[in-house]
């Protein structure tokens, strides 16, 4: 509390009510500075789901306070309702900071955040009492979500509840004129968290950590959200010992550099890349990699990206030296398994993988992955929204009732809905894993708890073969399914707060159509809640479900069997050489279509190209083939395959036939591979053109926009960016929410919104 002295007889009084990202962001002591600053008496507090203030003084010192009040606050604070009312002054004569009070209505937590420049400075000065101290923090930074047990976001309420604070650090915490005021992860090494080296056998070591990565070591280190499996980027070795142990062949493997100076060694930053690289999110940026490097191929296999991030807590400083620059910096789970988080679990699971576990005492509450984050056109694109951006909420119009949106099955994550706020919870994987599915239950309990929102509704995607399909019907509550690539597009209307009519392109691997086909390239007119389907790329038949997904190879002599016949089997045979009595089962099964479903798929599209021209063959991983493929890609390259698009009933058809026996023929004239990717890509961007400007003119309607997994793709999304605006679209993309299933369940929850306001 401060003394301000008597009171002036112009004295006037405000209530103000704050709404937003301001709990453990340092909000209140900054309340508390610029009100001893202007003079000004009365209380701020925290109430859960608000900041409250009343602010007393003269209508000068106000205006000041005001203004910096709305102008000037903390980094990692976000103010997005600010109330102010005139109250009778009540004569205060101190300012002070009132203890919380509960309030039973939505809150906004702020998510972890990186190390801030202050701490990070303390931490490299010998002088400092944090000097090298692996949990420093302040209210500018450091572990929110991932330690939060309850509301209101007080100490007693995380997981540092067990850590009493030293007297230094307790006059910090008590003192508003500091930093570290009602700072909840405060600590230093005489009263906080301790780090502990163990080898694979659970006994203590006292090694260096970085001489045992410079020595090809595997490392399981314990960081803000989970488990990292961490080793030397630069050591071809251990890299193959990694992909071995953890039984992931092929899929790239996200790294941390040193600083920024090491990466532009490795990779092509723009200054957006750059900006996202040292944000207080940190999270992980999907870069161009520079040809001319020592890079091992290993960590990013055919693919001329990698996806890198910074060093964003204390400990992470701890692994670097001189002679380390870059660090493979990988989920700590096994592969399928959701990330493990606690150190019992990361011992008796990891055993087989690590060699080390570099382990800490602070417990993690909330599991919280690595966020992911691509630049296209100068614009951020997330594709998996984790740490640094969760659980902050989206904008949205108003639903009728509090709505859960269970997700789809891959790449999952929930929506809890309520008012006009949207809470998306952290990716969670893949759910057909049980230990996955267990988490996906533990974190919704855990979302209803902090934000108070019991649903009364729930609304799931319309396959009933989804694990969610199947919780939705196991729960009693009333349901609505949304069909999946109307969520998609639904979702990425909501993000850029769009009600207005559209026409829409969803573009993935696989959606359960209402016609109980799988549908997977989609346009779409209407709005939220009301989408017509005016077009998709022809029906293939899909022979053996998952098998064929993993198996590009089996996609690609459908295609050539359906599009070219007899002269397909002679192609097949000599590019696929797959066995004759595969490809005579294959003609005997198309002949009845009891034998299979139909698939309008843009992901299987892709799988056959990238399987026909030897990219890749066999899936070792979701998406492996439309990756490699896009990295082939030449950059010069306008030209084009033929395609039609033709009328059936009220739908449009897009057809490829005519493109599978000229990429044959530019195979036979040794054209290079890359020419033919880009060549298939440029066909793809004419054709979707082509038929949005059909729709136009059908329609009137000239605002598009774009969603499903394959808009991921750099440069497909590039060109058709760039040539939807060259003929006059306005184009909607995706940025706050991933364009893949990540963002399903936004997209559920306010298409049942909208139903269920117009009931």
């Amino acid at each position: 509390m401060v003394l301000l002295g008597k009171k002036n007889i112009n004295t006037i009084a405000n209530k103000i009510t704050i709404r937003g990202i301001i709990q453990g962001v340092g909000f209140r002591p900054f309340v508390y500075k610029i009100a001893s600053k202007y003079s000004c008496t009365g209380w701020v507090r925290n109430t859960g789901s608000s900041v409250e203030i009343l602010i007393e003084g003269t209508a000068t010192n106000i205006k000041g306070f005001l203004t910096e009040l709305t102008t000037k606050s903390p980094p990692a604070a976000l103010i997005r309702d600010f109330v102010r009312a005139e109250v009778k002054p009540p004569g205060y004569t101190t300012f002070m900071i009132k203890e919380s009070r509960n309030q039973k209505e939505p809150i906004s937590i702020s998510p972890d955040l990186a190390l801030c420049p202050q701490c990070l400075k303390e931490f490299n000065d010998p002088a400092n009492r944090r000097f090298k101290y692996p949990f420093i923090n302040c209210t500018h930074c450091g572990p929110r979500f991932t330690i939060i047990q309850g509301i209101p976001y007080d100490r007693c309420k995380t997981t540092m509840s067990s850590f009493t604070m030293c007297p230094q650090c307790l006059e910090e915490y008590a003192n508003p004129q500091d930093r570290r005021f009602h700072a909840q992860p405060n600590a230093c090494q005489n009263c906080g968290p301790s780090l502990k080296l163990l080898d694979k056998y659970g006994q203590p070591c006292t090694e260096n950590y970085c001489s045992l990565l410079l020595q090809g070591y595997i490392m399981a280190v314990k960081s803000l959200g989970g488990f990292h499996l961490v080793c030397d980027a630069t050591n071809e070795k251990v890299l193959e010992t990694l992909r071995e142990r953890k039984s992931r062949e092929a899929k790239p493997l996200a790294v941390m550099a040193k600083n920024l100076e090491i990466l532009h060694k490795y990779c092509y930053v723009s200054p957006q890349e750059k900006n996202l690289l040292q944000s207080p999110q940190a999270p992980i940026v999907i870069l161009k990699q520079k040809k001319a490097t020592a890079l091992p191929a290993s960590l990013s296999p055919n693919l001329d990206t990698l996806g890198v991030m910074l060093p964003y807590t204390p400990l992470h400083h701890l692994l670097f030296d001189d002679n380390l620059e870059l660090l493979v910096m990988t989920s700590g789970n096994r592969s399928g398994e959701p990330l493990i988080y606690n150190n019992h679990e990361a011992i008796q699971k990891l055993a087989g993988i690590a060699d080390f576990f570099l382990l800490h005492n602070r417990p993690i509450y909330n599991r919280c992955d690595d966020s992911v984050i691509r630049v296209i056109q100068g614009i951020p694109q997330i594709t998996r929204r984790a740490r640094g951006f969760v659980p902050l909420p989206l904008s949205i119009s108003p639903v009728p009732t509090d709505l859960l949106a269970l997700g789809a099955d891959l790449k999952n994550t929930f929506c809890l809905a309520s008012s006009n706020k949207a809470f998306l919870s952290q990716h969670l994987g893949d759910l057909e894993n049980c230990n996955t599915f267990l988490a996906y239950k533990k974190n919704l309990q855990h979302f209803q708890e902090y934000f108070q929102i019991k649903p009364t509704t729930l609304v799931h995607d319309l396959h009933p073969g989804y694990l969610t399909t199947q919780y939705a019907n196991s729960l009693a509550l009333p349901k609505i399914g949304v069909q999946h690539h109307q969520a998609h597009l639904s979702s990425c209307l909501a993000e850029n707060n769009f009600t207005k009519e559209v026409l829409g392109l969803v573009c993935d691997g696989s959606g359960y159509g209402l016609d109980h086909h799988i549908w997977g390239f989609e346009f779409f007119s209407g709005s939220i809640g009301n989408f017509q389907r005016l077009a998709h790329l022809e029906y293939v038949p899909l022979l053996g479900g998952e098998t064929t997904i993993q198996k590009p190879e089996r996609m690609a002599l459908i295609y050539l069997l359906t599009y070219c016949q007899k002269e397909g089997i002679k192609w097949v045979e000599k590019y696929l050489q797959l066995p004759p009595g595969q490809i005579a089962l294959y003609e005997k099964l198309l002949k009845d279509s009891h034998n299979y479903v139909l698939t309008s798929s843009c992901g299987r599209l892709f799988d056959a190209v990238a399987a026909l021209l030897g990219v890749c063959r066999t899936n070792k991983y979701e998406g492996q083939g439309p990756m490699e493929l896009e990295a082939l890609c030449q950059t010069d390259i306008s030209k084009s395959y033929p395609f039609t698009i033709s009328e059936d009933n009220t739908l449009k058809i897009l057809s490829l036939a005519e493109m599978w026996p000229q990429i044959i023929n530019d195979m036979e004239r040794k054209k290079e591979p890359g020419y033919i990717a880009a060549k298939f890509h440029q066909t793809l961007v004419k054709m979707i053109s082509k038929t949005f400007l059909i729709l136009r003119e059908e329609t009137g309607l000239n605002t598009v926009a774009l969603s499903g997994g394959t808009m991921q793709n750099m440069y497909l999304l590039h060109h058709l960016l760039e040539t939807l605006r060259e003929k006059g679209f306005i184009v909607l993309t995706h940025h706050k929410v991933p364009p893949n299933d990540g963002g399903i369940s936004l997209g559920q929850a306010v298409t049942a919104g909208r139903l269920l306001s117009c009931v």
